[in-house]
């Protein structure tokens, strides 16, 4: 009986799988993901977001997002809160903008159901077809810069200089020194082909920091019910009162979560897809629509548990390489998650020196795309490079979009290449000229 349910409801035989193939791929994908469970309270607690509860959340909403992926959409793909994402919602959002975490979470909640909206209306294939490849690879790229830029602060190893604006800090002091140790572990396991390295580097430099003292367990006992501090705690209305001292308030932040989230999906979704043998030969992928709706249901869902926005992992990559061809493999992966909500509230236990080297690994791992830019062409060169520096060195994933986007619209009218069905992109482009010097103004 189970078998023909299976059968039914994942057409194993036809994708040239069994369920036992399938299941060992689900592991494979969680141990790769699994790190996500550490790294993002470890970003969203310095939002001033309890970490046990983001911890919770986390677990709740990737492994609620990933069955739904499985179920609805049969695809072996796997969803958590999104690297990137997590440090704009920290960082740029919250730190820099002033707005309050519950606040931040309603724009999550918000950029969700506009990504909804643009599915269901087919306009979301306008926005993929104004921006070229380009500058899809150069977010991608500049976003990891991003993330490993934040790891490598967070660990200690470049400090703030009023001299140079940053610096080398102190390698021997116990936070640097423990950081490395755990790059190194990561690094090494990868080259052994480790599927879990980045989650055994954690778990190893966290066991250091505990036997030498730089972290303790948690003061508090253990409480299954720990997500009930951010469950629910998200501000959809504080959002519309945002005002202009919190950069170009409602707009801005739900456009860069939308955005990247839209991106990040539809290039997982390619590069998984791929590997899957999922994709035709005309490069269509069936069920798309279903994917982006799952997608854009995560994103709401993950806000409501209390996380920043839920997407498509590209480790789901591992789980495919392992044999998974169906949506089983990600309910697999998604029942782990929730498994794992048994001992997610300990995740304070994980000091930054843990979490730090596992940014600074992943940081370095989405550069990947940046090989798909023709450096050698200056109308492609000059706007992914703005792009890629301008998300890292100006802390804003929002502004290196902008600049990238305005330049590649420059350049477009300036070489007579621009056309009429460039006018998205021209409005884009003209848009955040105008944000631009709305800023400067202000």
């Amino acid at each position: 009986m189970t078998a023909r349910l299976l059968e039914r409801q994942f057409r194993l035989v036809e994708r040239g799988s069994s369920a036992r193939t399938e299941v060992l791929a689900g592991v494979t994908t969680f141990l790769t993901m699994a790190y996500i469970v550490l790294v993002n309270p470890a970003i969203l607690g310095q939002a001033g977001m309890p970490v046990a509860a983001v911890a919770a959340a986390t677990c709740l909403a990737a492994g609620l997002a990933s069955i739904l992926m499985g179920l609805a959409a049969n695809v072996p793909l796997a969803l958590a809160p999104g690297m990137g994402l997590n440090a704009y919602f920290t960082f740029t959002v919250v730190q820099q903008m002033g707005v309050p975490w519950p606040v931040a979470l309603g724009c999550v909640f918000l950029s969700g159901v506009a990504f909804l909206v643009l599915t269901l209306t087919g306009v979301r294939q306008l926005i993929i077809a104004a921006i070229p490849p380009h500058l899809f690879a150069a977010i991608a790229g500049g976003i990891g810069l991003f993330v490993g830029f934040i790891g490598l602060k967070d660990a200690g190893i470049i400090v703030a200089n009023p001299a140079t604006l940053v610096g080398l800090g102190a390698l021997t002091a116990p936070t640097p020194a423990l950081a490395l140790f755990g790059l190194g572990v990561m690094g090494i396991l990868s080259l052994w082909n480790v599927r879990a390295a980045i989650l055994i580097g954690i778990a190893l430099t966290t066991l250091i920091a505990f036997v030498t003292g730089q972290t303790s367990l948690p003061t508090q006992p253990y409480r299954l019910d720990a997500i009930a501090g951010t469950f629910l705690q998200l501000d959809v209305a504080g959002v519309f009162n945002l005002s202009a001292t919190q950069g170009i308030g409602l707009l801005e932040i739900v456009f860069v979560f939308l955005f990247v989230d839209l991106f990040d999906n539809v290039g997982t979704l390619v590069a998984v897809s791929k590997r899957a043998g999922l994709m035709d030969a005309d490069g269509r992928i069936a069920g798309l629509n279903r994917i982006l709706t799952t997608d854009a249901v995560a994103a709401m869902a993950g806000a409501v548990a209390g996380t920043s926005t839920v997407t498509s992992y590209v480790e789901s990559a591992a789980g495919v390489q392992a044999g998974g061809r169906t949506g089983l493999t990600a309910v697999v992966t998604g029942l782990l998650f929730l498994a794992t909500m048994l001992v997610a509230p300990y995740a304070s236990l994980v000091p930054l020196a843990a979490t730090a080297p596992a940014l600074i690994m992943v940081g370095g791992l989405m550069l990947l795309p940046l090989a798909e830019v023709a450096w050698d062409k200056p109308m492609q060169a000059i706007p992914a490079f703005l792009t890629v520096a301008l998300i890292p060195f100006t802390f804003s994933i929002a502004n290196g979009i902008a600049f990238g986007i305005a330049a590649h619209a420059l350049f477009k009218l300036a070489s007579g290449e621009a056309r009429r069905a460039d006018w998205f992109l021209l409005l884009l482009a003209a848009l955040f000229v105008a944000r631009f010097a709305w800023m400067g103004a202000a």
